[in-house]
């Protein structure tokens, strides 16, 4: 039992801030009709019923198509949901059953009401309650204007019935009044909610597509600094070995110049190969916090950043970029904060920076087995720095300390490297006459 009870909570816990709201709007769609039965039907109906066989039976059949009302809105309500959210077709069947069992209903408070087999009062509250299961699951399955169209035509035909066995004056008018406010009170309590799923469900939807766009931005830049790295000095290469070939073949000593040259520019591609994969030519810390200060923020999370980010060397502002993205990508999707707090602190010898959010529950995994974190350890290796977690009492705290580095002098250029494959043919056309 235990157990089953540990396994709901990590189950609960791994579900997404829109999931569970989902959940709960659910389950607070699955209790009303049953509330509604109680308060509504089933206490004052039993009550108020009086001796009888002929009243008794239609007390006791009455009951049992309330029951079985609430029984099928239960089992219809998933199915009229995925609709309005757009991922199933409209519940025909269902909603033609629900139908019937609210006339079915409806027919045996009239009938109840023709035998005078309970007071006005009571079959007014039963009249209020019979029309809200079917108004619930049609909330989700039709629009508005078909709602209102369906129910005036209800409640026509249910002021006819009752008109039809003697009810006059203001017991008809209050029946079309209740009748009027269940059919409002089924449409707002499910319509409203089913609604702001549905902008959830988008906006959670407009997040995904914004990150592949970002993704896909990313390799775009990626992808094009190759081919500005690789695409001139691969043609550099070509040329100039074309041109130690042809020296070659003439016994010119100028051949091994060229291939010496050609081994530099190999060499000098590779670098800029690996600066482009580290991401060390864009690295910047104040975009990285400023970008997660926003997701974070965009998910409800009160996100605060404190801290001058200028100053700091390329490869720890890298190193630290990444730190900050592996940071708030655990806040997001483990545990359910409420706030998250950045420091970034710069003395003479060290730069650290801490990340720590609230929300982190019991039976979290530990972080220090996870490929993300890991992955910032070897990151942050690579410039002398540490990484360290610690958990406890719902939060969660990360540090990253690297020692404190002047900017790296970009040397640029060689003044002996040929800036474009023009002055490269030049110099060939130079050396072959």
């Amino acid at each position: 039992m235990v157990g089953r009870i540990q396994g709901l909570k990590r189950g609960w816990h791994e579900r997404s801030k829109i999931e569970k709201v989902e959940f709960q709007s659910m389950a607070m769609w699955h209790a009303m009709p049953w509330i509604f039965l109680l308060s509504w039907g089933s206490v004052p109906l039993l009550a108020a019923v009086r001796q009888g066989p002929l009243p008794l039976a239609l007390g006791c059949s009455l009951l049992l198509a309330a029951v079985l009302q609430c029984v099928h809105v239960n089992r219809t309500m998933r199915r009229s949901l995925d609709h309005f959210l757009k991922r199933a077709q409209p519940p025909r069947r269902d909603l033609a059953v629900s139908l019937a069992l609210m006339v079915t209903t409806l027919g045996l408070v009239v009938a109840l009401q023709a035998v005078r087999g309970v007071e006005t009062e009571t079959l007014t509250l039963a009249t209020m309650f019979a029309v809200m299961p079917y108004g619930q699951s049609l909330a989700f399955a039709v629009p508005i204007r078909t709602f209102f169209i369906r129910f005036a035509v209800i409640a026509a035909a249910t002021l006819a019935a009752f008109a039809a066995i003697g009810v006059h004056d203001g017991r008809l008018v209050g029946t079309a009044v209740v009748i009027a406010l269940g059919t409002l009170v089924s449409l707002l309590s499910s319509r409203c909610g089913a609604w702001t799923l549905a902008v959830m469900w988008e906006a959670d939807r407009a997040r995904e597509v914004e990150a592949r766009l970002a993704v896909a931005e990313e390799r775009l830049r990626f992808g094009r600094d190759l081919h500005d790295v690789m695409g001139r000095n691969l043609a550099v290469i070509a040329l100039k070995s074309e041109l130690a070939v042809q020296l070659a073949k003439r016994g010119r000593p100028e051949a091994v110049d060229q291939m010496v040259e050609v081994q530099r520019i190999a060499q000098e591609s590779q670098r800029e190969v690996r600066e482009v994969v580290r991401g060390y030519r864009e690295a910047d810390l104040a975009v990285e916090l400023a970008g997660a200060q926003g997701v974070l923020e965009a998910a409800g999370i009160d996100c605060r950043v404190t801290g001058p980010s200028a100053g700091l060397s390329v490869p720890v502002q890298s190193a630290l970029g990444w730190v900050v993205r592996e940071a708030t990508t655990n806040v997001l999707r483990h545990g359910d904060a409420r706030r998250c707090d950045i420091t970034l602190t710069i003395t003479d010898e060290r730069t650290s920076l801490a990340v720590e959010n609230d929300g982190v529950p019991e039976a979290a995994p530990d972080g220090r087995k996870g490929s993300g974190l890991a992955g910032l350890r070897e990151r942050l290796a690579a410039v002398d720095g540490t990484l360290d977690l610690t958990s406890g009492e719902g939060r969660f705290r990360l540090v990253a300390e690297v020692p404190l580095a002047r900017p790296r002098q970009d040397a640029g250029r060689p003044k002996d490297r040929p800036q474009d494959g023009r002055h490269h043919q030049e110099e060939a056309e130079r050396v072959t006459r």
